[in-house]
């Protein structure tokens, strides 16, 4: 890669200290703190320096390829260096990303191409995940493909190896005009176009979220939205953020939470990103054996898959400020199981694709079981009932959670579902059911799509699945609504044991009753080796759904 001398570089990163838009952060990060580490990757380090030259590079590349402000650029890359400096370089440009899971299959990869009108495609040249996403890109608005080689991203020695023992693992594009290597932008000597950004009003993501239609439909995160609630966390955990982190990347950026709390987060605190292409145990125990990690964002089954290696143990967590724990709601006794464990105290926070991502995030100090803490600053979060939506709930009733704040999206793109996204006075609707108690501390219940009518009633499966997590023999719990020729619906649950643990059916029926109300206990429990999982990791109640022939 060409250098971009010194001068130029501190010339770009000292032009003023504040913060207007996201490519701000890595600016101002890299005048701070030019020498530090922003990048490890396996080994092969990035300073904020040799950080802020990838994207300066790579900015000018893309306005030589036609890129240009407001155009959408969709990023479909496992965890590598490649996704931080892409996401910056489109920033700098004022275009728009579009976030894309590398392994959607070739349906849904090409729905979202056309529904964002995406110009350009940057993927990896992994065979499993680039062939469906190079197809999908047929008969779409992408003009452009841009080819980014995994073995350039590792060290040199492993590299070498990776292009020696995994070549078959390497996809080879076939003849087609539209592509360009990355190397190609990363070699440019053009200096991108300055734009300014309107942070209120110029998107800077679109993130795509599942759609009551079934329909992809993406969120328009502004700028300032993004912002906002980079200094909504930051105000809600002072004590872990006080220092720049290093903060473990398992979680695939591609993903709002990873986004948020793994990326943007440590790029504005001037800290480190260790980044591992995918979550794995060895991989992972390995990686905090290397490097001294401060933080670390997860959801709740990394914490379960964790806690069933023999290897894991306190001194992992020695320098660990907190374990973030977000996607999903996180189990009370899986909590306290893994705190045991590794002595690491655990946070949980709860957000929307729609909110940038966090509305509530726990205290360090302040975790109060079954909650997912209490709203952030400058976020007005009511308990709205579920018979009229515009009557305000008092503590402690059950009703949609719905917020307004800055961090609250604009609306979808290009969808018709943005009227009933949100209430007659401008609330958003979360679509999920819960309360908050007298100190502001939210409880989640459920989702609404996911409430089970039982003979009238409504019975939410989050709380039969915190009961069976109780038992020391569950592992994983599910619970789903199944038909009923009596009741209409009823509950049915699946459940996975620890290791080398023990428990019938009948044993775990036995051990509701302490603890949920007779139209609560599941018609039947189903002992699983495993539960189906969405591509992040979460438990997937739609797949079981659909494994069990269930359609809403």
């Amino acid at each position: 890669m060409n250098a971009m001398n010194e001068s130029t570089i501190l010339r770009h990163a000292a032009s003023g200290d504040a913060v207007q838009d996201l490519f701000d952060l890595l600016r101002v990060s890299t005048f701070r703190r030019p020498n530090a580490l922003a990048i490890d990757f396996m080994g092969r380090k990035f300073t904020y320096r040799d950080l802020f030259q990838a994207v300066e590079h790579v900015a000018g590349g893309l306005n030589d390829i036609g890129v240009s402000r407001g155009d959408r650029v969709a990023l479909s890359l496992p965890n590598t260096p490649y996704s931080v400096i892409v996401f910056f370089a489109v920033q700098r440009i004022g275009a728009v990303v579009v976030n894309l899971n590398p392994l959607y299959v070739q349906h849904e990869v090409h729905q979202i191409l056309k529904t964002a009108d995406i110009s350009v495609l940057v993927m990896s040249d992994i065979a499993a995940i680039a062939e469906p996403t190079y197809r999908a890109a047929e008969n779409t608005s992408v003009r452009r493909i841009v080819v980014c080689p995994f073995s350039h991203a590792l060290p040199p020695i492993k590299s070498t190896l990776f292009k020696v023992l995994k070549w078959r693992d390497i996809y080879h594009f076939p003849a087609d005009k539209r592509i360009v290597s990355y190397d190609t932008l990363a070699h440019s000597k053009t200096v991108a176009k300055h734009v300014t950004i309107d942070p209120q009003h110029d998107i800077a993501v679109l993130q795509f979220t599942g759609g009551t239609t079934g329909i992809p439909k993406a969120a328009k995160l502004t700028h300032g939205n993004l912002l906002a609630n980079i200094e909504q966390v930051k105000d809600m955990a002072q004590d872990a953020l006080r220092e720049p982190p290093t903060t473990l990347a398992i979680l695939p950026l591609f993903h709002v939470f990873a986004l948020m709390a793994v990326m943007l987060l440590t790029i504005e605190r001037g800290g480190e990103i260790v980044l591992l292409p995918r979550f794995d145990t060895h991989a992972t125990l390995a990686t905090m054996r290397r490097v001294r990690i401060a933080l670390m964002p997860i959801v709740p089954t990394i914490l379960t898959a964790l806690l069933r290696d023999q290897d894991l143990s306190p001194d992992l967590f020695a320098h660990m400020r907190a374990i973030i724990s977000g996607g999903a709601p996180l189990p009370v006794a899986l909590r306290k199981r893994f705190e045991e464990t590794a002595r690491c105290p655990i946070i949980e926070g709860y957000g929307l694709s729609e909110t940038s991502p966090v509305l509530t995030l726990t205290p360090l100090h302040g975790v109060r079981d079954g909650s997912c803490g209490k709203v952030v600053i400058h976020t007005d979060l009511q308990i709205r009932s579920l018979d009229d939506i515009g009557l305000r709930l008092p503590p402690m009733k059950k009703g949609e959670v719905c917020v307004r704040g800055p961090q609250v999206m604009s609306g979808y793109w290009k969808s018709d579902e943005n009227a009933s996204a949100f209430t007659p006075d401008g609330y958003f609707r979360t679509g999920d059911v819960g309360y908050l108690d007298a100190d502001g501390y939210l409880f989640l219940v459920d989702r609404l799509k996911d409430i089970i009518i039982c003979g009238g009633y409504n019975v939410y499966p989050h709380v039969i699945e915190e009961a069976l997590h109780r038992h020391p023999a569950v592992l994983e719990a599910l619970v789903i609504g199944v038909p009923d020729p009596y009741r209409g619906q009823a509950p049915k649950a699946f459940v996975t044991l620890r290791p080398n643990s023990t428990a019938t059916p009948a044993d775990l029926a036995t051990h509701l009753e302490q603890y949920i109300s007779k139209i609560e206990r599941p018609r039947e429990i189903v002992l699983r080796d495993s539960l189906p999982k969405t591509l992040i990791g979460k438990l997937s109640r739609k797949d079981l759904k659909i494994q069990e022939g269930i359609t809403d």
